[in-house]
């Protein structure tokens, strides 16, 4: 029953969960009711903190369909678990499309000639039992799930898109709006339009604060120690966790203000919605819902929704979502079934697909175009958190947990800590027991070991680093949102870079053009506005091919089209609205050359024959643009249908990839030696954009062409030339690059740009070596029969062809001349390159080659913002720590993925992103992964420093505990405010080190290092501990007045036989003062020892602060050990020992201090660090060279003596990623010879694809 119970919802998506279902049992709520007040409310708060067991214990299992409630958890990594209540609604129908669909079936709704109005009303009456439906649905993350019989699970009503609608179906279906009646009815299934980030009341935000385990932990420690008298360091704690909490609230409560605020720009505005034909009423814009058709305004608004554009055309900034400040423009949806010679069938509207013609809740409308008075008409799509802003708020409310190495072995850490505490609670209890103590005196003291073991002061003292480095950071312009994140930075041992705006300055500059005449190229061409090219095609495509638009009189739009457009020189003019309300015909938008506008006075009478001409010429030569398909990044192109004025003849221009706009031309007009020619400019690190033209026909009119489909004009071609830009390498890149290579930290391109001149910009900033090889690996999809295949091509070296440009073929000779493959690959690091569509079709059909791949993968060109995101997916999948550098344009779903993305843009799509820099430039990522590996070392330090002050202490107490004793209160809390507390908040001080080393931080507690490092230590302190311990009682003095004028010493053994009432007295003994001396100083000597600096943080000695309070310390103990003072030995329970005793307890001291140090900066940093436990075994396994040890200066004897001793075997590299790059490092077949060719194969016992290479002649 419960596999056939288990539902999917939200299936293939991001938040992908299992669903069951449970209904309430009372007999389990009597029992859960009675077992939490037994004890103490305790097993509320168990259930409270872990849904899967309130849901167990509290219901029964049931069908889905029945159940009151449903226990949800997620399908990804995380396994997180979600309970929520299933309630039960009268609706007015089952269907939100019920009364859409009864309209639409009425035979006159095509034509739209009927009134929305008369029909609703007759289908309530139609079906009276409709009316009142009980419907069940639960709301989880701000999305309702409503339950349908249809498909037997819960599902979430998104909007329009649920109908599969094609476009010709939203205009002949959804273009005349809804009335009253639907609309009313669709928002009891959708609701209100508003994405509402309710900011909670601070006292609900306390409660859920307080009832954190750690806090709760705190509350029980406090009053186990009020319990015993102990209330300096209870208060002192209470202050601590009063002060966190007011912190955390406060930062809490600051993000839910921020992003309220951020979405109040749209919640509430005035729209003009169609109830029909030619009737519009004004409406709140959360009344909104899916298939209303909405009038955007001329003067521009802040959409309140997602909705598809209709009618007209818009100018929008889409910065909220893209992060791209250039206005771009919507153009309203293409209607197939009006264009009566497309055949390319009618598509599936999706908000994704046809992204050019939607328009996005909370993006900035600037102004409208129609034509002849018509509005500028959108239908609803999508309302509330269903939006693509909704989404992004969803993202940021409901993030998803950070998985990190170090929390989780940080609680693997704490409950080895609970089990040590485990045993000496047990240990204290036998003892108090046979010591015949009181009951109270029993429970209260062995729970107090608990505490000791466990410190409530470890996760404030953990947070210390991250929030030193966090302000060290604001101060070098990175910002966070997700601090937490700083440790996992350190860690970052891969960045992905986008190219344009990241690795290369944002704008363009035109380098020159290169025209095409009777299909061959002319000379390349500096400039493109002399007189002599005017009247050109070619001059005349670059004037009009664009998407520019002018606001407020200033030109705006992509930045390429704004270099293009003003090479020409050219003037754009744009018709007013009263032009186009007046006339039938005219184009929107028209373009000139300048000379016209010289006023005649300006003209001297030498230049005034010479310039006539061509002044009439440029009077009469005005383009006007008649139609615009925009640039579409799928087909990587656009065009334009002009019209020259004073000409019936219409001409189009397209201009686009070089590849692309060269398979639209006639043969014939391209030239033999395009390929060459585009090769050497994209070698050179060129933009390189073409150009081509078409004569229409006459008999294409101006309302055909508004109606005809894009693949019509964009065929049969005239290849013009091509555009060559510059886009320059920004001056940091290579040498943050350099600094990322020597610190072992591959790097990656991931852009929407050419692969050549991807390639090429790598080369040029370093992220590929001159010495390196780059492999193309082009993969083809399954056509006609055959399977998918990858064609493997060898990019040539541009510093051996300096002059000639060479075909990717010749590549095979220059081996043969050479070295063999198999040589070179011993010689040569290589890199694959690829494009998005390769990378689609390798994911598909060659999954077991695919992390081989972007284990060498260096360039991903063409990729679409989706790709990036499975990109960074793959990366990880191989056990790498990813970084994603982006400028916030279309990198937000890999910033987000990534295990730390850094946004250089400061608009609102950055909000997304972990980490926000300031400074629009990649020396952010240095800086962050520097802060990064000193804020783990200082987590590290922290915790090790932590833990051995717990074993510590817990051993000094239960040492006293043997001989019925105990550290004082006074003595606690000098040792847990006045070291501890001081120590921790100052050790984690240190800045990070000036420059990445190549060595990394371990990634987790668990790790041969730190646990060598925190169990040396801990023996270490406990032997001397114990050794102090037996030697005050075997010395003579013991038992006899010392000669320095002490008073008698206060031995424990005096007391066997004292009652409770001289317990008290027990604590101010000769063995007390030594335990408490020794421990104070061991603590000391574990967090000089742990406080370590190079590589990764500033020398322990910078750190002034740390440095003073030890010092200080270090004085005062000696101060009161040599030379005491009788109030301060009162305070503190002292006993007056010996001054040979206290010689002695120096001389272990010094002994403890010279062990600690030999084992911890000799033997782990140097001897095991590089032959057992050394991390970066790159080098070993091909990758990179293998990093130095913390310190230099390496004993060879003792490490040869090591390495025979330990006589080890080559290990298996944990990292997947190290693991691969052994296997292929013995791989005869690897990389891929060039022209050959792998090709997918069924494996004959799985779902999987295979592959085999063979070669091709």
């Amino acid at each position: 029953m419960e596999k056939e119970d288990l539902k999917i919802v939200n299936r293939g998506l991001e938040d992908e969960m299992e669903l069951s279902g449970y209904r309430l049992c009372r007999w389990k709520l009597v029992l859960v009711g009675l077992g939490g007040l037994c004890t103490g409310g305790f097993l509320f708060l168990l259930l409270y903190w872990m849904p899967e067991w309130c849901v167990k214990a509290t219901c029964t299992r049931s069908a889905v369909k029945d159940a009151d409630v449903v226990l949800l958890q997620s399908t990804d990594e995380f396994k997180r678990w979600f309970r929520a209540k299933v309630r039960i609604t009268l609706a007015p129908g089952k269907d939100p499309y019920d009364n859409l669909a009864f309209q639409t079936a009425s035979p006159l709704a095509n034509d739209h000639a009927h009134k929305p109005s008369d029909s609703a009303p007759e289908k309530i009456t139609q079906n009276p039992e409709d009316q009142h439906v009980p419907k069940r649905y639960f709301t989880l993350h701000s999305t309702k799930y409503f339950w349908n019989d249809a498909i037997q699970n819960f599902e979430v009503l998104k909007g329009l898109e649920d109908l599969s609608m094609t476009c010709s179906s939203v205009h002949s279906k959804h273009s005349a709006g809804l009335n009253k009646n639907q609309q009313e009815y669709r928002s009891f299934f959708f609701g209100l339009n508003e994405i509402d980030v309710k900011v909670p009341s601070l006292f609900k935000l306390l409660i859920k604060e307080v009832l954190n385990p750690f806090y709760i932990f705190q509350l029980f420690s406090v009053i186990l120690w009020c319990t015993d008298s102990y209330y300096y360091y209870a208060m002192a704690i209470v202050i601590m966790s009063v002060i966190s909490i007011a912190t955390s609230l406060y930062t809490i409560k600051k993000q839910y203000v921020m992003l309220h605020d951020m979405v109040a720009a749209h919640s509430t505005v005035r729209v003009t919605v169609c109830r029909g034909e030619n009737e519009t009423e004004e409406a709140l814009s959360t009344d909104l819902v899916p298939g209303d058709v909405i009038v955007i305004p001329s003067n521009g608004t802040i959409m309140p929704c997602d909705a598809v554009l209709i009618c007209g055309t818009c100018i929008v900034n889409e910065s909220m979502l893209t992060g791209e400040s250039v206005p771009v423009t919507k153009t309203d949806l293409p209607n197939p079934q009006q264009d009566k010679k497309g055949e390319d069938g009618d598509a599936i509207y999706s908000t994704e697909e046809h992204k050019r013609h939607t328009l996005f809740c909370g993006t900035n409308v600037i102004q409208t175009r129609y034509y002849t008075g018509e509005m500028v008409k959108a239908v609803v799509v999508r309302t509330g958190f269903s939006t693509a802003k909704g989404q992004l708020i969803r993202s940021i409310l409901y993030p998803k947990p950070t998985d990190f190495k170090l929390y989780r072995d940080a609680y693997l850490f704490l409950l080895c800590l609970v089990a040590v505490a485990s045993v000496v609670f047990i240990y204290s209890l036998v003892m108090k027991i046979i010591n015949q103590e009181s009951v109270k005196e029993i429970i209260v003291k062995s729970l107090d070991i608990i505490t000791i073991t466990v410190p409530p002061a470890l996760p404030a003292a953990m947070t210390a680093g991250i929030v030193y480095a966090q302000r060290r950071l604001r101060k070098v312009g990175i910002f966070s949102i997700s601090p937490q994140r700083i440790n996992i930075c350190g860690q970052l041992n891969l960045v992905c870079f986008d190219k344009t705006g990241t690795l290369t300055e944002d704008g363009l500059d035109m380098w020159g053009i290169q025209r095409v005449e009777d299909g061959r190229f002319h000379h390349s061409e500096e400039k493109a506005d002399d007189k002599s090219l005017v009247t050109t095609k070619f001059v005349s495509c670059m004037a009009t091919c664009h998407s520019l638009t002018k606001i407020e009189g200033q030109l705006s739009g992509d930045p390429l089209d704004l270099k293009m457009f003003e090479a020409t020189g050219w003037i754009l003019v744009e018709a007013t609205e009263e032009e186009t309300a007046h006339h039938d015909r005219i184009e929107l938008t028209y373009v000139k050359p300048p000379n016209q506008l010289l006023p005649p006075s300006v003209i001297s009478p030498k230049q005034d024959m010479e310039l006539s001409e061509l002044y009439e010429l440029s009077a009469s030569y005005m383009i006007g643009i008649v139609r615009q398909f925009s640039f579409s990044s799928a087909l990587q192109r656009m065009s334009v249908v002009v019209r020259l004025i004073g000409e019936r003849r219409m001409d189009a221009y397209l201009k686009g990839a070089p590849e692309v706009v060269a398979s639209l031309c006639k043969k014939e007009t391209v030239p033999a030696d395009f390929t060459e020619v585009l090769e050497d400019y994209t070698k050179q690190g060129f933009r390189v954009i073409a150009l081509a033209h078409r004569r229409l026909e006459s008999k294409l009119t101006f309302h055909k062409v508004q109606n005809i489909n894009r693949d019509q004009i964009e065929k049969n071609m005239d290849f013009l030339g091509l555009i060559i830009m510059q886009n320059k390498l920004k001056t940091e890149t290579p040498g943050v690059l350099e600094d990322l290579r020597h610190a072992n930290i591959r790097t990656v391109m991931v852009t929407g740009d050419n692969m050549l001149t991807a390639i090429s910009v790598a080369r040029d900033c370093g992220m590929i070596q001159p010495q390196d090889r780059v492999i193309i690996a082009d993969a083809l999809p399954p056509k006609d029969g055959q399977a998918a295949k990858i064609d493997w091509h060898y990019a040539d070296k541009p510093s051996k062809h300096l002059n000639k440009p060479t075909k990717l073929e010749e590549m095979e000779i220059i081996l043969e001349d050479g070295h063999s493959v198999d040589e070179m690959r011993v010689l040569e690091q290589y890199h694959f390159a690829m494009s998005g569509k390769s990378f689609s079709v390798i994911i598909e059909h060659f999954q077991d080659l695919l992390q081989k791949l972007v284990l060498h993968g260096t360039v991903f060109a063409r990729m679409a913002p989706d790709q990036k995101t499975q990109l960074v997916e793959t990366l990880e999948s191989v056990d790498y720590f990813v970084g994603m550098c982006g400028d916030g344009a279309n990198d937000c779903g890999a910033l987000k993925r990534a295990h730390a993305g850094i946004s250089l843009s400061e608009l609102e799509a950055s909000v997304a992103s972990p980490f926000t820099s300031t400074t629009p430039s990649i020396t952010c990522v240095p800086n962050l992964i520097r802060e990064g590996r000193a804020a783990l070392i200082t987590s590290f330090c922290v915790f090790k420093f932590m833990a051995l002050y717990s074993i510590i202490q817990c051993f000094s107490v239960a040492l006293l505990y043997s001989i019925r004793s105990n550290l004082g209160d006074f003595q606690f809390l000098f040792i847990d405010i006045a070291i501890i507390l001081l120590i921790v908040f100052t050790m984690s001080l240190n800045s990070a080190w000036k420059e990445l080393v190549a060595q990394r931080p371990p990634s987790g507690l668990v790790s041969g290092p730190l646990l060598f490092s925190v169990l040396t230590q801990i023996l270490i302190c406990l032997g001397f501990q114990i050794m102090a311990f037996l030697l005050i009682r075997e010395l003579d003095w013991y038992s006899k007045p010392d000669f320095y004028n002490c008073s008698a010493p206060h031995h424990v053994d005096d007391f066997t036989n004292s009652t409770e009432g001289q317990t008290k007295k027990i604590i101010k003994s000769d063995v007390n003062t030594t335990i408490f001396f020794i421990s104070s100083f061991q603590y000391l000597i574990v967090a000089i020892v742990f406080s370590k600096g190079k590589p990764f943080r500033q020398p322990t000695y910078k750190n002034w602060p740390f440095v003073l309070s030890a010092l200080i310390i270090i004085v005062f103990l000696f101060f009161i050990m040599f030379f005491p003072v009788a109030k301060i030995n009162t305070f503190l329970q002292l006993e007056c020992v010996p001054l040979s005793w206290r010689v002695s307890m120096v001389l272990i001291l010094l002994g403890n201090t010279v062990v600690s140090v030999f084992i911890e900066n000799v033997v782990l940093d140097v001897i095991l660090w590089k032959h057992v436990f050394s991390r970066d075994k790159q080098g070993s396994y091909g990758i990179s060279p293998a990093g130095s040890p913390p310190q230099r200066g390496i004993d060879q004897f003792g490490t040869k003596c090591l390495s025979w001793l330990c006589c080890r075997q080559k290990r298996v590299p944990k990292a997947r990623y190290m693991h691969l790059a052994q296997e292929l490092s013995v791989d005869p077949d690897w990389p891929p010879k060039p022209k050959s060719t792998t090709e997918a194969k069924p494996a004959p016992h799985s779902d999987d694809c295979s592959y085999h290479i063979e070669a091709i002649s």
